[in-house]
């Protein structure tokens, strides 16, 4: 801090960058990201256990919701949906209850692409408040990701329901099958 004041006339100001977290930066290193690779890791199982090539549109077709709102009301299960600014309103409008997504991808949306939308979202969180960079996000999800398939890959060993296997698509767009202590590719 001397060297600063030295530099800027002694007037306490800071030529310090302003820092989002008071606490400043870490003390440990950027790389591996924490929170990306706890996210890369839960959506690689995640994408194990569901299909994600199924169309999130049909999966809200398939599934009866409650509505969360409490009065146990059936919402359309046609409708694409999802919350906007809860509890908000906008303009007279209610962002309390789901709105229906109509966009012209509404029917090209699938559970693979909304949960690798998650890890992403979950690792750049991190990013913006100037603790890590893009790199270490997505070598950290690629870590979780491979976490995830060992602990998969020893899993398929330990099920009495045998033979157990698992099919997803990791972050770099390979199919891999994990199944009997091995991981292919195809």
């Amino acid at each position: 801090m001397a060297h600063n004041n030295a530099q800027n006339g002694g007037n306490g100001a800071t030529l310090f960058l302003p820092m989002a977290f008071s606490a400043g930066s870490p003390s440990h290193p950027a790389y591996g990201a924490g929170h990306a690779t706890v996210a890369g890791a839960c959506v690689t199982v995640l994408k194990a256990w569901f299909d994600e090539d199924a169309k999130l549109g049909d999966v809200i077709k398939r599934a009866q919701l409650d509505d969360t709102m409490g009065n146990n009301r059936k919402k359309d299960p046609g409708v694409l949906q999802g919350l906007l600014q809860p509890g908000a309103r906008i303009n007279g409008e209610d962002f309390c209850e789901p709105q229906p997504y109509c966009g012209d991808d509404a029917n090209k949306i699938t559970v693979g692409g909304e949960l690798n939308k998650i890890a992403s979202n979950v690792a750049m969180g991190r990013t913006m408040g100037g603790v890590h960079w893009r790199s270490d996000n997505t070598r950290s999800l690629r870590l979780g990701e491979k976490i995830a398939i060992e602990i998969l890959r020893k899993r398929t060993m330990e099920y009495a329901e045998m033979p157990v296997s698992f099919t997803l698509r990791t972050f770099d767009r390979e199919m891999i099958r994990v199944t009997q202590g091995q991981v292919m590719k195809f």
